[in-house]
């Protein structure tokens, strides 16, 4: 079992940038891929970014590609995602999620932990 639990969202003006964290529990963090999304008011989830267990796939969504930086600390048991360059149609709650898998994937279906996710607010 992995419980993960997201900190970092907050207010933002449009071209600012934010650090969202994802702090995993128990000592199997290094055996889930990890990855990213976001749901914003009245749509589904998509998918933003992952990243393998080991740390050397990585993959984003094409909306984000360039801006925001996936990473993550085996010995923190963390995932990170940093977000610059906000835009306004950032806007949206976004939640991290494990996979046991080696390596991540855009289909949220396939994860199997989530957390409660955090809101980002990106003003213009």
């Amino acid at each position: 079992q992995v419980q993960l639990v997201e900190s970092g969202g907050g207010l933002v003006q449009a071209g600012g940038s934010l650090r969202l964290s994802c702090a995993a529990s128990g000592r199997t963090f290094s055996n889930h891929a990890m990855g990213w999304f976001l749901q914003a008011p009245g749509m589904e989830r998509e998918f933003v970014s992952s990243i393998s267990r080991n740390g050397f796939s990585i993959t984003y969504a094409d909306s984000v590609k360039g801006r925001f930086t996936i990473s993550r600390d085996k010995a923190k048991n963390t995932a990170y995602l940093q977000m610059n360059s906000l835009k306004t149609e950032d806007t949206a709650v976004y939640y991290c999620a494990a996979r046991v898998f080696a390596t991540g994937s855009s289909n949220e279906r396939t994860y199997n932990y989530w957390g409660q996710g955090t809101q980002v607010t990106v003003s213009s």
